[in-house]
């Protein structure tokens, strides 16, 4: 269990409040989030400032201390991807915190793949030993995420073309295996992918919720608005969390499904039932998606 935060925005944007100072922000979530539960074995926070992302990481809760609100103050970009970890495989240490980076990806997860003894042993037979050599930690999360990166340097998904059918790909490959070493076992998968350009993931048996700003408004928080607005331009953004951060109107993201954030329209939203139904489970079903 840990808690996710995706960020992304047509102009650059103070994220502090729902980091920070919101009712339910997620330095609040890393000492007790809406089911009780603490988050307190570490915190990350990437933005990007060009093409590679910044990655600020400790391997202590977000609510010790002032480092997690300092890094969040400032936060001030198009795209923010932030964690709070609840350890469940690998001990709280900075190499096991998220989010892991490598080039111009960032990576979260939220979840537990049961079996992950032999998952990682399957994962091992499948990936590039360039990959496999770079893991640092003990985490699923980071073999997930070295494993999307070997399916990359080997060929067989273009996340350039379409990191939804990247996604895709990576939730079907790491499910199986899950599934063959752990049959009947509740999979947790919800990971949150950027390249700087786009925030896409998955929601798999655990919470995820988004809202999407249309204009500039008066943060309900502090009372001033988050940005310096470009007048010649339209602003909108698109937050992505585990859980509802403010009182605004939070829209569930169905489980078992795979999402992209669009700040023209909010978020587009693949269900794996109507994907397997068209394209019988394989990568590539180029599926509409549903409105939300």
């Amino acid at each position: 269990m840990c808690r996710l935060y995706g960020f992304i925005a047509t102009e650059p944007t103070k994220v502090e409040c729902t980091l920070v100072h919101a009712q339910n922000a997620l330095i609040a979530q890393s000492r007790k989030d809406l089911s009780g539960l603490d988050h307190a074995h570490g915190w990350g926070v990437a933005t990007y400032d060009g093409m590679e992302p910044d990655v600020q990481r400790e391997a202590w809760a977000a609510y010790h201390g002032e480092h997690f609100s300092r890094a969040a103050a400032r936060t001030y970009s198009e795209l923010v991807v932030a964690h709070v970890r609840r350890a469940t495989v690998g001990e709280p240490a900075i190499e096991n915190t998220h989010p892991f980076a490598e080039g111009p990806w960032v990576f979260a997860h939220n979840g537990t793949v049961p079996g992950f003894d032999k998952v990682r042993s399957l994962m091992r037979d499948r990936m590039s030993e360039s990959q496999w050599k770079r893991i640092g930690g003990e985490t699923d999360s980071e073999h997930i995420f070295h494993y999307f990166l070997s399916l990359c340097e080997r060929g067989e998904i273009h996340p350039q073309e379409s990191l939804v059918d990247a996604i895709w790909r990576l939730v079907d490959d790491v499910a199986a295996m899950s599934a063959q070493a752990a049959p009947g076992k509740r999979l947790g998968l919800n990971v949150m992918l950027t390249d700087g350009r786009r925030l896409a993931g998955s929601r798999m048996n655990r919470s995820l919720f988004f809202v999407h700003r249309d204009g500039v408004h008066d943060c309900e928080i502090c009372g001033f608005p988050h940005i310096r607005h470009d007048p010649d331009s339209d602003y909108r953004a698109v937050v992505v969390a585990s859980e509802p951060l403010t009182q605004e109107d939070w829209i569930e993201v169905p489980d078992n499904s795979i999402w992209e954030a669009d700040v023209l329209g909010g978020m587009d939203i693949y269900l794996w039932s109507m994907r397997n139904a068209v394209a019988g489970g394989m990568p590539g079903s180029n599926s509409e998606p549903l409105p939300a």
